[in-house]
């Protein structure tokens, strides 16, 4: 939700300051990152949807329920053991996802489905980011895959424990997240490469790496600021926090607009 929200305000922010992104050739969503990267790929209008996120937030989420804590807390000391394979670790974590008590797959997409502003997969080359619960493996949809793309986004979105796998051609997906990247290594000899993580507090040596092997031409990582960091609160699935998260989001495009545009014009 607040990644989402904050990720938006960012490309509007930058949008704003005349630095859009909607004109990459490529886009790589992962997680929140695969609601966002279909409304950048389709050209859906920004403005409206940062208005979407600032109208009718919806109420907080009651505390116990927060993501601090519970199966995705659970999930993610699996993912950080050094002393476990990150391919075995994410399987582990798959196997914890399928065993979780969640709503089930189909309300699950039903209630994915309006945070999309299309239903078939934009012309632009969009790749979306999911983990295979049965071994951990990671897989890239895109057009041609032949999934439908709210599968794909709602796969690449099932937070383990909070959100059920998605069945895929007989398999279970679940969040891209689980690599603890942001999927910049997908965009291998990219002459230009800005990788936008709400969450890279979770994974960023992994996602300086990721950068690193794309050996792209020029390169930025854009991540929430501290202040940021405080709109968006501790829990990432409290819509309450949308405006704040979306408000702190077009305050950094407009701030990180010089920036972006060094690597990007």
């Amino acid at each position: 939700m607040t990644g989402i929200a904050w990720h938006l305000g960012l490309l509007c922010g930058l949008q704003r300051a005349g630095v859009p992104l909607g004109d990459a050739d490529t886009v790589i969503g992962t997680s929140a990152g695969s609601v966002v990267g279909t409304v950048l790929a389709a050209g859906v209008d920004l403005e409206a949807a940062v208005d979407g996120q600032e109208r009718d937030p919806g109420p907080p989420r009651s505390p116990r329920r927060g993501v601090g804590g519970g199966p995705w807390l659970s999930a993610l000391a699996v993912l950080v053991d050094p002393d476990v394979p990150a391919r075995q670790a994410r399987a582990r974590v798959g196997a914890m996802a399928l065993a979780a008590v969640t709503q089930d797959e189909q309300s699950y997409l039903a209630r994915m489905a309006p945070l999309l502003p299309v239903r078939d997969w934009p012309a632009r080359d969009l790749r979306l980011v999911v983990v295979d619960t049965a071994d951990g493996r990671d897989v890239v949809l895109d057009a041609a895959s032949g999934v439908p793309l709210l599968s794909a986004v709602a796969a690449s979105c099932a937070v383990p424990g909070l959100m059920p796998p998605v069945t895929i051609d007989g398999r279970r997906y679940m969040d891209g997240g689980v690599r603890l990247g942001a999927g910049a290594d997908l965009a291998a000899g990219a002459d230009r490469l800005v990788v936008v993580a709400p969450l890279a507090m979770l994974g960023r040596e992994r996602i300086v790496e990721e950068m690193a092997a794309a050996e792209a031409g020029r390169s930025l990582l854009i991540e929430p600021d501290e202040a940021a960091l405080t709109e968006i609160g501790p829990d990432f699935m409290d819509p309450a926090r949308r405006p704040a998260a979306v408000r702190a989001g077009l305050r950094q495009g407009a701030a990180l607009a010089d920036a972006v545009r060094a690597v990007w014009s």
